[in-house]
């Protein structure tokens, strides 16, 4: 049995925090790899920011449309098993990414918090509406009333919404097991949820190569995909 598997049945209250590197095994690049999303030489902080939004919508339209969406990727092994400790014990998903997957993966509601959002979640911001994410691949502007389109993603110059913020920290702060997954918790204020975790509360991490973690914290070195491949729950 797995270090991680032996955790993973051993407690009870358990959370796992994840970024872009759940995802990569599903074929959605990261962020800022060798081939990630930020080294094509463009400037993502500023197409992705709400001044962007605001002054230039066709860049950032166009930024997100061809190189933020992969309606065709697939939960891997990491998304199913998180989503299987999340219906069958007490264990909840925060996820930095916008992708969907955990969703996809048959994560309950209830126990997920998209931090960032969600790329699959869009609305007009003239009038409000809801709109079908495909709708937006095909034009920004809602057909409806002529305003233009956005996806309900946190940009750079944007909070987080105070209630998202809140429960992720109360989350976090009741869990007796946190297992750090797919981030380098480099970006902030989701690397600082750690930091309200309990004093008694076990804290895993899973990376390929050492990233900050408190004192107490404990890191498996390897690729995530193979660490989950051997996790299974406990009847």
């Amino acid at each position: 049995m797995s270090e991680l598997n032996e955790l993973l049945n051993s407690f009870s209250r358990i959370v796992f925090l994840t970024g872009a590197g759940v995802s990569t095994a599903s074929g959605i690049p990261d962020y800022r790899s060798k081939n990630g999303l930020y080294s094509d030489g463009q400037t993502p902080e500023y197409l992705l920011s709400a001044t962007c939004l605001r002054k230039e919508p066709e860049r950032h339209y166009q930024f997100v449309k061809e190189k933020m969406f992969y309606p065709q990727a697939k939960p891997n092994v990491i998304h199913e098993k998180m989503a299987l400790f999340a219906k069958e014990k007490n264990a909840c998903v925060i996820t930095q990414n916008v992708d969907g997957l955990h969703s996809k993966a048959g994560t309950p509601q209830n126990d997920l918090i998209e931090f960032h959002g969600s790329l699959y979640r869009v609305f007009c911001q003239k009038c409000g509406r809801s709109i079908e994410w495909s709708k937006y691949l095909e034009d920004m502007h809602h057909e409806g009333c002529g305003g233009i389109l956005r996806t309900d993603i946190v940009l750079y110059e944007e909070p987080i919404r105070r209630e998202v913020l809140e429960r992720a920290i109360e989350i976090v702060s009741n869990a007796d097991l946190i297992v750090v997954c797919g981030t380098s918790l480099a970006v902030y204020p989701f690397a600082g949820l750690i930091e309200y975790a309990s004093k008694d509360a076990k804290i895993v991490a899973v990376n390929k190569e050492k990233i900050p973690l408190p004192e107490n914290a404990e890191l498996i070195i390897g690729n995530a995909k193979e660490v989950f491949e051997e996790v299974d729950l406990k009847k």
